[in-house]
């Protein structure tokens, strides 16, 4: 709790007005991802007005913002589609959003199981190629999402615009880009996305400008406007897990993809967060609070989501650093749907358009054109892999495919590392002495150093400079010890370290009659529990 309030806000104006902003930004972004999966635009607004608000309150980074995400709605279109068939033949009608609802419920149960096994920390382990490649797709995808903007659908027929709707609507979407970009050198006490949304409306609204507004957007997706009422219990769902009798599979996919796209995004957003404000945001907490947030969408009939990057870093640098700034944000956007829809509609698109391709500069790693060719081409390749991986499919597909390619050049690398330096001792023994890690990579290579059939009688493997590192590991060891003594052989390892001994040991206890324990160590020394005690 102390946390909570600590962290509640640094600026009550910068929050307050860049919450605004945000939630301004949040209208347009949460029915067009609605469009996608296919649902009623006011269940996309109270998923992100839920999961804006939960996640304020009790998520792992203030400042950062959640909501109904295109990454997520993309993955839920073939469940919908598939509960609405289902519920056409058992005359059951919008059964699809009914089963997204009940989705969600597990989605949540996962996220939280995530969080409380605190596996929230392995995000920390992906590599920066891969944290490249993602936020330079993550803004390919919310440019190319803004392109549909230039669409306008007469008679049902969709179409791009042409002629003066477009010159007008590039003009309004250069004037708010201009403002944004100037004005911080002016001023930066009143949030520049906020300024350039208010200035571009009120010359549209006053102009009498014939453009696309967020009203005339909804309407063209089929809804009916904004207006709406507070997110109402579904206690039918309940009454309809009768209907997944032979479809539980599809339920339970669907919840793994959805839960792993949402901490993977989520987690990604606040890895990004914490380097542009220099904090340090908690992994495990976020994943407890997008899974209570899901559940809670579930139960009230909203469609989920996740952390939401653009409009994050719209916070961000518009000065919203506490928790107060997403709260704002998420009851500044239900106050838009039951009071102020009316105004909201009122906004151009080109407006939250030029917003968001402000977004899509502030996020691009232009960084990375400069240095494509001064990293290691593996790298390279990853970057640009998870960037076209990102477009191509989603961000999770992306995120895995390159976790995957640089864990197995790593693998690669260190498998080539293993060395054996050979030398004879006075006595005739002849001591490997094994650099580098043996692991189920550098397996192959261990075993081509030895020379069972023509050493000497006596041999030592020398550990000092390597470690065994899995399971692999210790049969390579185990076949070369048995090599040795099937030869009628003498064999020793030494300088293992107290963890090494214990792998081994613990796999075949036969490990420790070759095993030399008493041998002192002329290198390192160990701390031991004795030591600690003595302190």
């Amino acid at each position: 709790m102390k946390a909570l309030l600590k962290n509640f806000t640094f600026n009550p104006k910068d929050d307050i007005l860049s919450g605004l902003t945000v939630a301004l930004a949040l209208v347009p972004e949460a029915v067009a991802f609605a469009f996608v999966a296919k649902i009623d635009p006011l269940v996309g607004l109270y998923g992100a007005f839920m999961m804006g608000l939960v996640t304020a309150i009790f998520g792992g980074r203030p400042g950062m913002i959640s909501g109904a995400t295109g990454a997520m709605a993309v993955v839920m279109v073939h469940l919908i589609q598939k509960g609405n068939t289902v519920g056409m033949e058992a005359g059951i009608s919008n059964l699809g959003l009914q089963w997204l609802f009940i989705t969600l419920l597990f989605v949540g149960a996962i996220q939280i199981l995530a969080g409380v096994l605190k596996l929230g920390k392995f995000v920390r382990l992906i590599p920066h190629p891969v944290m490249m490649g993602f936020v330079n797709g993550l803004a390919i995808v919310i440019f190319l999402s803004q392109l549909e903007l230039f669409k306008t659908k007469a008679n049902g027929v969709e179409s791009w615009l042409s002629g003066p709707e477009l010159y007008t609507m590039l003009g309004l979407i250069a004037l708010t880009m201009a403002i944004m970009f100037l004005l911080p050198k002016v001023t930066k006490k009143i949030p520049a996305a906020l300024v350039a949304i208010v200035v571009v409306a009120a010359i549209a609204i006053f102009g009498k400008m014939d453009v696309s507004t967020v009203g005339s957007f909804v309407r063209e997706g089929g809804g009916a406007g904004l207006k709406g009422s507070l997110p109402s219990f579904q206690p039918q769902i309940f009454s309809l897990f009768h209907t997944l009798d032979g479809h539980w599979s599809l339920i339970i996919s669907t919840a793994f993809v959805l839960a792993a796209v949402g901490l993977i995004e989520s987690l990604m957003t606040l890895n990004l967060i914490d380097e542009l404000t220099d904090t340090r945001g908690s992994g495990n907490r976020e994943c407890v609070a997008q899974g209570g947030a899901n559940i809670l969408n579930g139960l009230f009939g909203g469609m989920g989501g996740c952390a939401m990057i653009g409009q994050s870093i719209i916070n961000v640098n518009s000065g919203g650093r506490g928790r107060l700034s997403g709260i704002v944000a998420a009851v500044a956007l239900l106050g838009f749907i039951l009071f102020g829809s009316k105004l909201i509609e009122q906004i151009p698109l080109a407006a939250l358009v030029g917003v968001m391709f402000m977004v899509v500069i502030g996020t691009f790693a232009w960084s990375s054109f400069r240095i494509l060719n001064k990293i290691p081409l593996s790298d390279a390749i990853v970057l640009i892999a998870v960037s076209a991986i990102t477009v191509w499919k989603d961000l999770a597909v992306a995120v895995i495919a390159g976790v995957i390619i640089s864990a197995l050049v790593f693998a690669w690398k260190n498998a080539t590392m293993i060395r054996a330096r050979k030398r004879l001792k006075a006595d005739g023994t002849k001591v490997y002495e094994i650099w580098g890690p043996l692991f189920f990579g550098s397996t192959q290579a261990f075993n081509s150093k030895f020379d069972v059939k023509n050493d000497p009688d006596n041999i030592e493997i020398d550990f000092i400079e390597s470690r065994v590192n899995d399971h692999s590991g210790i049969e390579a060891l185990r076949t070369i010890a048995n090599k040795y003594i099937d030869a009628g052989k003498t064999i020793k390892l030494v300088h293992l370290s107290p963890d090494c001994k214990r792998l081994l040991t613990k796999a075949n206890p036969a490990f420790d009659t070759i095993i030399e324990h008493s041998i002192n160590d002329p290198r390192y020394h160990v701390v031991t529990n004795q030591l600690d005690a003595d302190v």
